[in-house]
């Protein structure tokens, strides 16, 4: 009896063990939007700002885009299965990049930024939101850039710039 009793005990453990682990598996946030969220484009040219309204409005802060002469600003929504998950702008005065994530859902996207003047192309890197317990997480970037350079973004959804969701380059991006 007690080599049954035993045997059973273990079955038990064993099988409380392959629970948990199962459970401690699926309870990890998502990695990656599979499939990757939609991507709506606004672009504007800077000497009719500045502006607001419209495209550029959003449920968490609208965008407002200042006069700058010779600039484009772009402003990308990311939407993931009716969620507004998150926005990136580039905004030509000042030269600067906000990276909002606005859905606490444990996964978040990459922002490279670069740029092309005087005949050569320049990195500036790859930013994200802090991912922290907020409505609203938010990055922002100044960067110096010369006047009229065009302004590559690039979003994705892993950190070492791998799963690509979409871009604003070139002639078709953004202009400092």
């Amino acid at each position: 009896m007690r080599t049954s009793i035993g045997t059973r005990v273990t079955g038990l453990v064993a099988g409380a063990l392959l629970t948990a682990g199962a459970l401690f598996a699926t309870a990890a946030p998502a990695q990656a939007y599979d499939p990757d969220p939609s991507v709506s484009t606004y672009y504007r040219d800077t000497d009719t700002c500045p502006c607001s309204g419209g495209t550029l409005g959003d449920p968490f802060d609208g965008t407002y885009f200042a006069h700058d002469a010779g600039g484009t600003a772009v402003k990308m929504e990311l939407n993931d299965a009716g969620w507004f998950i998150g926005k990136v702008e580039f905004h030509p005065d000042g030269e600067k990049l906000w990276v909002y994530d606005t859905k606490n859902d444990g996964d978040g996207f990459y922002v490279a930024v670069g740029y092309s003047s005087g005949g050569s192309y320049h990195d500036l890197g790859t930013f994200s939101a802090p991912g922290t317990s907020a409505t609203v997480d938010t990055t922002v970037k100044n960067f110096d850039i010369p006047d009229g350079a065009y302004v590559d973004i690039t979003v994705y959804d892993g950190s070492g710039r791998s799963d690509y969701i979409a871009a604003a380059r070139g002639t078709g991006g953004a202009v400092a």
